[in-house]
Order: structure tokens, then sequence, then C-alpha cells
């Protein structure tokens, strides 16, 4: 009888176990809690850079090399724009993903525009977009990232449009779970980034794989309507597997101009412990200096949060 019993907490307990480390697979952002890392990790979003990309100065292939050795970042996030030609090429994504490993980079994401609206009203339409984005979930997969983000893109009232999207979500998920991949949304402008508008496509969608990249910077609805965005990250955090810190320029305390980043990330840190990526996008600052500039500040304010 002891034996039995003895057994059987075993296997309760592997079990248990073994369901942790599932969630822990599926939500990025469980890292802190179960590893005792900072109270978030920092990655670098490749749309950081993409001046220097577009005029040729580096390739995609460069990517995680220059975030490892410019700038002291172990975790990277993909733009497809970059490399738009190689969701299919293997041997391509073989060489990407070795350079990465490397270096010692983790690929965490590829984020994936111009591939078709996933809330098309023409459900022909939806259905090809469907099939271009499991594209990149295969790329991604093969580079060993958790992730593709999408975009919320629709037409039609906000309730037809909450509709289109949660069946074109829906379909795509199917594909994602068969790869044991996420898909996760970004408020990228429109109704998408109406942060309860978002958050009801997610609830209405409700799966463990699908989620939100809040971004920190994305609010703007329309022409000169703009969504509260401290309301927005606390609405899309409750689905979060990563998270984008968007910023423009800084004053001469190194704080950024438009985003109050600690008031942000003690929003963040409430309930995500994964990466948090630098997404620089201002135009006074250089490149890198906007890069170095937004990693000094997440690390000055993870800093003060942990204290």
């Amino acid at each position: 009888m002891m034996n039995s019993r003895m057994n059987r907490r075993t296997f309760l307990g592997t079990t248990a176990v073994a369901a942790a480390l599932a969630a822990c697979a599926n939500n990025p952002s469980k890292e802190h809690v179960e590893s005792n890392a900072p109270l978030y990790r920092i990655s670098l979003a490749e749309w950081s850079l993409h001046r220097t990309l577009f005029k040729k100065d580096i390739t995609n292939l460069d990517f995680p090399l220059v975030a490892r050795r410019d700038y002291g970042i172990d975790a990277v996030e993909y733009v497809n724009a970059f490399f738009k030609d190689k969701a299919s090429d293997t041997a391509y994504l073989a060489d990407l993903r070795s350079r990465a490993e490397g270096e010692g980079v983790k690929s965490l994401l590829i984020m994936i525009d111009g591939e078709g609206d996933l809330g098309a009203p023409d459900e022909s339409a939806r259905v090809h977009a469907v099939a271009q984005h499991t594209r990149w979930l295969e790329a991604a997969k093969a580079l060993g990232c958790h992730s593709i983000r999408v975009n919320a893109n629709s037409r039609g009232s906000r309730e037809e449009q909450e509709r289109l999207l949660a069946d074109g979500f829906a379909k795509l998920m199917l594909n994602a779970t068969a790869l044991e991949m996420n898909v996760i949304v970004e408020n990228h402008g429109g109704l998408s980034s109406d942060g309860d508008f978002l958050a009801g496509v997610m609830r209405r969608v409700g799966h463990p794989r699908f989620g939100t990249l809040p971004d920190f910077g994305n609010f703007n609805i329309a022409k000169d309507v703009e969504y509260d965005r401290y309301l927005g990250v606390s609405e899309l955090m409750p689905f979060a597997k990563a998270v984008s810190a968007k910023s423009y320029d800084f004053d001469a305390q190194g704080n950024e101009t438009r985003i109050d980043y600690l008031r942000m990330l003690r929003i963040v840190t409430a309930s995500y412990h994964g990466h948090v990526g630098i997404e620089y996008e201002g135009d006074r600052l250089s490149e890198p200096e906007g890069i170095r500039a937004t990693k000094t500040l997440l690390e000055r304010v993870r800093t003060q949060l942990s204290s």
C-alpha cells in the first residue's frame, strides 16, 4: 500500500512538472518565475535598424551578430521585410540560426507584414492570408523562435471586424498548434490600437498559444485619435507573450520624451517577466545611439523596480 501511494505521488508530481513546463513553453513571460532571472530580459527588434538594413549597410544575416557584438544583447526579434523571399529557404534559415546560436543569441520571433489580411471580409482572402502566414510559422520554428507577430487588419463595423479577425486567427491557430508555435498580435494602428477591442478578439479566439505583443507607442486609432497608451497596455498584458519598448527620443536625463517608462514597466511587470524588445523609431538620434539610449533606460528602470 505504501509503495502504491508513493508511486501515485511520484506520478502526480511528474505530471504537475510536465504541465508547468508546457505552460512555460507556451508563455515566454514565465521565464523569470521558473529560472530566477532578472525582472525582465532585454531583446532587440530588427526594426530599430531599419534604415541601416534598407541601405544594405548590414543584412538580415548580420543582425544577430550586430545585436551581440555592438549592443551586448543576446535575444532578437526579426522582421520579415528584411528576408521576404526566404520564408521557405531552408538553407538560408539554417545559416541564420547557426549564426545566431554561434553568438549565443536567442531568436524570439518574426514580425510579419505584407502577407494578407487575416480579417479580410472575403473568406478566400482570409484563407490565402492564413496560408501565407503559415509559411512564416514554419520559418520561425526553423529559427528556434517561439512566435510570429501578426497584424489585426480588417474592414467593416467594430463587431464585424471582431468576427472576421476571430475567424482568420482561429484558422491560423490550427496550423500554429500543429507546429507548437505561438501567434501574437501587436497593436499596430486602426482598431488594433484600441486595447478593449483587441482584448475582445483575444477572448473570442480563446487559444493558449494566441496572445498579444503590447507596443508602448502604437496607439493611433485614426488621424488625431490616440488611445490611452497606459490603459491599452494594461488591457493587453493579460494575453502578452512579448512586449515592445517603443522609443522615439530622450531628454537630458535619459528619459523617453513621449512615454513614462517607469509607469509603463510597472504595468508590464505586474504580470510579465519575459523579454522586453527595444524598438527605436526616432530620427534625432542615430539608430545606434537610440538603441543604446533605450537599453540604458530599460536597465535603469529594471533596477528601480527590482529594488
